[in-house]
């Protein structure tokens, strides 16, 4: 396993943050009492999904406590530094192997392997996997998001392409025809320099792993991310995107519109955003297309969030049948139709609306090719050292090769006390 933090040690990180704060409300005492931490719609969401489970099961309350997404992780680590979590969670998937390294969260698999609800062969490989630390699950995914391709239809018929590229190279062609076709003040693709995802895509198609040695080192010297880095830099260099942020941009929903660029990599929310902001006469020139690889069909990151029971709850059965509730089919595909998310089941993928979806049919396949990022309770910080060196890059300010040696420099730091630790874990 690996190796857990102490309370202590995540206090003294806490230092200065508030105790989350709870309401109170009246417990019936012959009653199971489950609360269950979420955020944004989905909470609100779930409030009414959740009542049809309480008439299932009269002996238990639920109390849903909706939290923003921007304060649930300092949130979470409080309430965990003062023996205050709830009983289940709604968790990111990349904050899953934080929360085991601070032993925080109840092992599943003994539960899944009871269960008539939660079928394992029924979740896409690579999410399911990213609810795996050390072989053993701690999650069950409830929502999948992964990025792929949204593209303008009618300019890439224009720059002379039918059907959105597959690998790398084809990709390389239609960026430079839309350009010579564009212009100066118009661009291919648009990858906003403050988000790390893109890279991480394309470095996630190279069978490298970014971190090497168990999550010990850094991997970004290794020629597989170089050549990621590489690819990246060469669409700024050959100024098929702009070297804007997104915050550059007024409206990235316009702009796309506008046909500033044809190219954007992103995640399942802008479905629902390119039919609502995007005029009449566009509706039918844009599509989603799975992201291309280096040598054919590539593969995206796993991301979505999953539930989660925390060790310290006293009714972990009742929170376990809430996430069997919450993990049928059919209730997945309700959730779908109140939120948009993706479901993370497949057999949920039958319903109606999103098997005609030309949109969601995109991300469908992609599903089927993701990969985890790295399992370190690091890795939040690991992505934004690797977009600030990304963004130096593509700003000329380093070279590939100054780029990387500082990033493994920068990265090793980061994952001392890991090292540390896992050196003196003692066998069990």
């Amino acid at each position: 396993m690996n190796p857990r933090l102490t309370r202590r040690a995540a206090i003294g990180g806490l230092a200065g943050l508030a105790a989350a704060g709870l309401g109170c409300a009246r417990r019936d005492p012959g009653k199971d009492y489950v609360r269950f931490w979420s955020f944004g719609r989905e909470g609100e969401v779930a409030v009414e999904l959740i009542q049809d489970f309480l008439a299932e099961h009269p002996h238990i309350d639920v109390e849903v406590q909706k939290l923003p997404l921007i304060s649930l992780h300092e949130k979470l680590l409080t309430a965990y530094a003062g023996d205050t979590l709830p009983d289940m969670c709604q968790l990111g998937n990349t904050w899953i192997s934080e929360f085991v390294a601070l032993d925080a969260l109840e092992p599943l698999d003994g539960l899944v392997k009871t269960s008539g609800v939660v079928t394992r062969t029924d979740y896409f490989d690579g999410i399911y996997d990213s609810n795996l630390v050390d072989a053993a699950l701690y999650g069950v995914p409830w929502y999948v998001d992964t990025r792929l391709l949204f593209y303008r239809r009618d300019l890439l018929k224009q720059a002379g392409f039918d059907a959105p590229p597959r690998s790398w190279d084809e990709w390389t062609q239609m960026m430079a025809a839309i350009k010579a076709m564009v212009g100066r003040d118009r661009y291919a693709a648009l990858l906003p320099i403050n988000e790390y995802e893109p890279l991480l895509v394309l470095a996630l198609q190279l069978p490298d792993e970014v971190l090497r040695d168990g999550g010990r080192f850094g991997n970004f010297r290794g020629a597989d991310f170089r050549r990621a880095l590489g690819y990246y830099d060469q669409i700024f260099k050959r100024e098929w995107a702009p070297r804007m942020s997104n915050t550059q941009i007024s409206n990235v929903w316009d702009e796309f519109g506008h046909g500033l660029f044809s190219f954007y990599i992103s995640g399942p929310w802008n479905i629902a955003e390119f039919k609502k902001r995007l005029p009449p006469q566009l509706q039918d020139q844009w599509m989603t297309a799975p992201m291309p690889g280096p040598n054919g069909p590539g593969v995206s990151s796993a991301g979505g969030s999953s539930l989660v029971i925390f060790r310290s709850s006293p009714v972990k059965q009742a929170a376990w049948q809430l996430i069997e509730y919450l993990s049928r089919p059919e209730t997945q595909q309700r959730f779908y139709q109140l939120t948009g998310d993706m479901p993370a089941r497949r057999s949920a993928w039958q319903l109606p609306e999103l098997a005609r979806s030309p949109y969601a049919n995109a991300f469908h396949q992609q599903l089927d090719r993701v990969r985890s990022p790295p399992k370190v309770p690091e890795w939040e910080r690991i992505g934004v050292e690797m977009r600030l060196a990304a963004e130096r890059v593509v700003q000329n300010q380093r070279s590939i090769d100054q780029a990387v040696t500082d990033l493994d420099r920068i990265v090793d730091d980061i994952l001392e006390k890991r090292r540390w630790m896992l050196d003196r874990r003692r066998p069990t």
